[in-house]
């Protein structure tokens, strides 16, 4: 595995920016087809300085103010903001209000406005108009920002990775989470918001489940080539048809539509529907948006939701870059990496020692427009398919809070990649079973979970899971490399637990044969039945590195 880097990227002084958001689901990149058969603890704080004199906070903030009005109109400048636009922020609703009363002497309209937050979005006529107003602010004024336009200028740059073969899921999705049977009532009783590009009727919602708040942007998608991304996106989550099918097909959804005609955001818009969603009653809130800026207003809504008990789970990104975007790179936000059948991070998935959970996000079976029925990729994808498994928890494990359910998904993840937590899988692949089951004595499944080359220790890892409700104690592992046998004893393992096998590897042997391969299967003791034999038995392949 190749190193992470770890890029940095500059806000404005004041921390108010705001960033287009990319739809990743419909990125050029992907395969957006129809599908074959479808139908239409804390010490004390130190003691606090005294406070400075008004004057000397003024004079203060109209320093800080005057860098964030260069960034500002900067950034406008060079076409990289929204133009004649800007944020202000305030420390309390009397400094909002003193603004408010203002604006227009200011000669600034006001367009929008998150009181909870004390958060406005303003239209200038100009930069002369705009520094004027900004002269007359009071120290009441927090933050200052332009509202940011990204289209990836400065996108990360894409890590070194080795080609694999992906494998789709097809509608081959829930079965591979684990999540079988009658799954009619999961997810109800608990509302997911989905903050995209707004979600269109379709036979997979029902009646009833589905709502809708418009933010100004109006509720409907549009018809551009992006605009069925809220629609697969919804579905993924709580779709009932089967060929359409949610993880939690008995929650209530509650659409919000904060993307434009070009099917781009902002952080001020998205904020603003973070906070109507948690005022909504919304328990679940996913964006399968994102972009690689961040400002005060983001993080605010972001404290506003979680203070509020609410979760949201955001894509990590689509740009194979060893950084996640926002807001999937706030630990407050449960981020989400994509999978594809064969438990291979797909190559586009970002990566980032702030990814959580990976989920399915190649060849994934939808809902569209029009009633369509297509394949997706993209961690748009698989951040869904999270925020439906919390909600299918909840509906499971009464009394939990969305918080709770995610520490159950993080405990009973597939342990895929390097053992361990890790920047590619962060800690695994969700395992809805395994969630379901974690507290049932009487479910089995213990697993060959993954096979992983540690080339600075030369060293073959095979890691052996407990994913079963109980302790296991009397399995071996037989492991074949390349023609040569061994039986490897593992220890008692505790549900939950993983061992690691270790075998070394001669690198001159690997060099000549250009290829090792490895296979091998897990025993478990006489009498036992595996709720999921498959996964006992993996292979693998190692090729030899080439030349430098």
């Amino acid at each position: 595995m190749s190193p992470h880097r770890v890029l940095q990227f500059a806000g404005f002084v004041l921390g108010l920016t705001a960033a287009a958001l990319i739809v990743w689901l419909g990125r050029e990149d992907s395969r957006v087809a129809p599908a074959p058969s479808a139908q239409a603890i804390r010490g004390p704080a130190p003691l606090a300085a005294p406070p400075a004199p008004a004057s000397t906070r003024r004079a203060a903030a109209s320093r800080s103010f005057d860098d964030a009005l260069r960034a500002l109109l900067g950034a406008i400048a060079r076409g990289e903001a929204r133009p004649n636009e800007a944020l202000f922020a305030f420390r309390d609703d009397d400094a909002l209000r003193r603004f408010l009363a203002r604006a227009l002497e200011f000669g600034l309209v006001v367009t929008g406005r998150i009181d909870g937050l004390r958060t406005v979005r303003i239209r200038f006529a100009d930069a002369r108009a705009l520094q004027q107003a900004v002269a007359q602010l009071d120290d009441g004024t927090t933050g200052l920002g332009a509202n940011l336009l990204v289209s990836l200028p400065h996108a990360p740059a894409r890590e070194d990775r080795a080609a694999v073969d992906q494998v789709p899921f097809g509608n081959d999705t829930l079965a591979f989470l684990g999540a079988r049977g009658d799954r009619s009532a999961w997810g109800r009783g608990t509302t997911i918001a989905i903050l995209d590009t707004g979600v269109a009727a379709d036979a997979t919602f029902g009646r009833g489940r589905l709502r809708t708040y418009d933010l100004g942007l109006g509720t409907a998608p549009g018809a551009g080539a992006d605009d069925g991304h809220g629609t697969a996106v919804a579905a993924l989550a709580a779709g009932a048809a089967p060929d359409a099918a949610g993880v939690a097909p008995g929650a209530s959804l509650l659409s919000i539509r904060v993307t434009d005609t070009n099917s781009t955001s902002d952080l001020f818009t998205l904020a603003q529907g973070i906070v109507a969603a948690v005022d909504a009653g919304a328990r679940i809130i996913n964006v399968s948006l994102g972009g690689y800026a961040t400002g005060a207003v983001l993080d605010a809504a972001i404290g506003y939701a979680t203070q509020a008990g609410a979760l949201i789970i955001a894509a990590a990104g689509n740009d194979q870059a060893a950084q996640l975007a926002w807001p999937a790179a706030d630990p407050r936000v449960v981020s989400v990496g994509a999978v594809d059948k064969a438990e291979q991070q797909v190559s586009f998935s970002n990566s980032g020692a702030q990814l959580q959970l990976t989920a399915p996000g190649y060849g994934v079976q939808t809902a569209w427009l029009e009633d369509q029925r297509v394949y997706v990729d993209g961690t748009s994808a698989s951040a869904p398919l999270v925020a439906g498994a919390v909600a299918a928890l909840l509906t499971q494990n009464p009394g939990f809070s969305p918080r709770q359910a995610v520490d159950l998904l993080l405990r009973t993840a597939n342990d895929t990649g390097p053992p361990g937590t890790d920047p590619a899988f962060g800690h695994g692949i969700i395992n809805l079973a395994t969630a379901l089951n974690a507290n049932n004595a009487s479910y089995v499944d213990t697993a060959v979970a993954s096979h992983f080359y540690d080339e600075a220790a030369h060293e073959m890892q095979f890691v052996v899971q407990n994913r079963s409700g109980r302790t296991i104690s009397g399995m071996s592992l037989n492991v074949d490399a390349g023609g040569t046998t061994s039986i490897q004893p593992v220890p008692v393992l505790a549900a939950g637990e993983t061992y690691v096998v270790k075998l070394p590897v001669s690198v001159t042997a690997l060099q000549a044969a250009a290829t090792l391969s490895f296979t091998t299967r897990l025993n478990n003791p006489p009498g036992t039945v595996d709720a999921v034999p498959a996964n006992n038995r993996r292979t693998s392949v190692l090729k030899a590195p080439g030349p430098p």
